[in-house]
């Protein structure tokens, strides 16, 4: 009983042992590499004229493959992961790089790698062992022509490559690109882009409808201009800029007394005994006066003083009396803001327009003119904002401040001149301050006081009576402004689209929105013709109708009439 069972243990662990190494042994490889797999295993031997069939990244020769459906080419400038070929001859890798980058070529009969020679057998060519990861099979293609002193040479016409021998005395060729602005003004950048050209023949030009830059340029100069204008053609920050102006100003004044300047300061007195109010000639009158003011003193040699009356003129008595107080108070607020993007200028004004005379006396042949010019009078702030690093703002503030202060006369030649004198207050400074945080100007302050007394002498200091005697004038204007900036650094979430149909909606076909004036304030005349009753059914009418159709523009149907 135990021989049989034996038996059986023993067959049983050969079968095992048998299943085993048939599940170890590899089976022989009868087909190509996978098409996902870039790198190919070398050949041992390299015929003269090897039959290799396609492989998705490399060609190499391979006798014992079996001709297969080639597997679809990459998409030209795709990047492939791994490249791998190892003494592959230089024309097979040319031809394997050609095919996945999509290139039709030919070669030029100087290339003598790989073509038959006089004795009919073909050169030698040498072979290629490389390793690369993540490039295009164009970088790849380019690269290997480049290190055996080979280049490509496209036709315009028929689109196929020609591979030739590059010349070493040859200078680079020139390739033209188009570079796409997104945010940058062409002008701009063609200036920093200039001082990166080495080539005298490379040009540029500006396109500023498009916001293009055409370059014809080497490609190496092109690599690192497409780097540069990259970096350059960046979006501008933009700044908010909130600016609170508040000006106070006060004028009092008082006046107090009585001003005898009128009687005073110019009193014009004359004497005589002639009250004749033209000059006389000389054959009216037998004593003609010789002065020329009025009245006049007239005096002979055997009369005397002729006529014996005498006549005293004067200008007379006048005085102003004064007791007011005046009181003006003013109070300006004024809350600007403007958004501007980072390094360019914001202007800020709330002023008002002042006319200025220019006056052109006249001469022997031209007649005098008179222009008209104006000028801002108010509060003007300037502010460039510029963007630091850390959340900062660089801001350079220039607020000027400008009112008519008072009237000056001149007299020139006999001509009497008026012109306005005008009061400035300005500011130039430069600070750094964090976004959002407000920055405070003060300290434009102007306080002019003003005193001026009139008296008659002596009269004017008597106690209590010499206040008759005498004026006082007392004024002052206060002013003063205090100016607060924020500036805050604009972000992409802070803008919100505007919703809105206003593009969508038609213009209303009739004037529904003011009537047609009535006979009282109208200046047409009346149409007895048309009764009124049939003008409001018109009228009615056409507003029904425009309502309709907005109705039916917005999907509601019909109205009911």
């Amino acid at each position: 009983m135990k021989a049989p069972l034996r038996l059986l243990a023993l067959l049983g662990l050969a079968l095992t042992t048998t299943c085993l190494a048939q599940t170890n042994t590899p089976p022989k490889d009868t087909t190509a590499p996978p098409s996902a797999t870039p790198a190919v295993a070398p050949a041992p031997t390299v015929p003269p004229a090897p039959t290799v069939p396609p492989a998705p990244a490399i060609e190499a020769p391979a006798a014992s493959a079996p001709a297969t459906q080639p597997p679809p080419a990459p998409q030209p400038g795709a990047i492939i992961p791994l490249v791998v070929m190892d003494d592959v001859p230089l024309t097979d890798a040319i031809r394997n790089l050609a095919r996945q980058a999509g290139l039709n070529y030919m070669l030029d009969p100087k290339v003598a790698f790989g073509q038959a020679g006089a004795d009919g057998k073909p050169a030698l060519q040498p072979s290629v062992s490389i390793r690369w990861e993540n490039v295009s099979a164009e970088q790849a293609l380019m690269a290997l022509l480049n290190n055996y002193g080979l280049q490509l040479a496209e036709d315009a016409k028929s689109h196929i490559a020609r591979v030739t021998v590059k010349d070493p005395a040859a200078p680079e060729p020139l390739i033209t690109r188009i570079f796409q602005l997104k945010y940058s003004n062409p002008s701009n950048i063609m200036a920093s882009v200039t001082t990166a050209l080495q080539d005298k023949r490379s040009r540029i030009m500006p396109d500023s409808r498009t916001k293009q830059l055409v370059l014809l340029a080497t490609e190496r100069e092109l690599d690192d201009i497409g780097k540069m204008i990259e970096r350059l053609d960046a979006q501008t920050k933009q700044v908010l800029i909130e600016a609170r102006m508040v000006e106070t100003s006060m004028d009092p004044s008082s006046i107090k007394g009585v001003d005898w300047t009128g009687t005073l300061q110019s009193q014009h007195v004359t004497v005589g005994n002639n009250l004749q109010n033209t000059p006389v000639t000389a054959g009216d009158s037998m004593n003609r006066p010789l002065s020329t003011l009025w009245p006049k003193m007239m005096l002979d040699s055997s009369q005397g003083f002729n006529p014996a009356t005498a006549f005293l003129d004067a200008d007379g008595v006048s005085a102003v009396f004064s007791f007011l107080n005046t009181y003006a108070e003013s109070k300006v607020l004024s809350c600007p803001r403007t958004v501007t993007l980072d390094n360019e200028p914001a202007s800020i004004s709330v002023t008002r327009a002042s006319p200025i005379f220019n006056i052109t006396g006249s001469t022997a042949n031209n007649s005098g003119t008179m222009n008209t010019t104006y000028t801002n009078l108010g509060i003007i702030l300037n502010v460039v904002p510029r963007i630091a690093a850390n959340n900062y703002v660089n801001l350079r503030v220039q607020p000027e401040v400008s009112r008519i202060f008072d009237t000056v006369t001149r007299t020139l030649a006999g001509t009497v001149y008026q012109a306005d004198e005008y009061d400035l207050r300005k500011m130039d400074t430069q600070v750094m301050i964090p976004s959002g945080h407000t920055l405070v100007l003060g300290g434009m302050i102007q306080d002019d006081v003003s005193r001026s007394s009139i008296k008659v002498p002596l009269l004017g200091d008597i106690p209590v009576l010499g206040f008759l005697f005498r004026s006082d004038n007392n004024s002052r204007q206060k002013s003063n402004l205090i100016i607060f900036i924020t500036p805050t650094i604009v972000q992409d979430s802070d803008f919100t689209p505007t919703k809105t149909d206003y593009l969508k909606t038609k213009p209303p076909m009739e004037d529904s929105l003011e009537p047609d004036w009535g006979p009282w304030d109208s200046g047409k005349a009346k149409d007895w013709s048309k009764p009124a009753a049939t003008n409001d059914v018109k009228a009615k009418t056409q507003d029904a109708s425009l309502t309709a159709s907005k109705a039916s523009d917005q999907g509601f149907g019909p109205v009911p009439q």
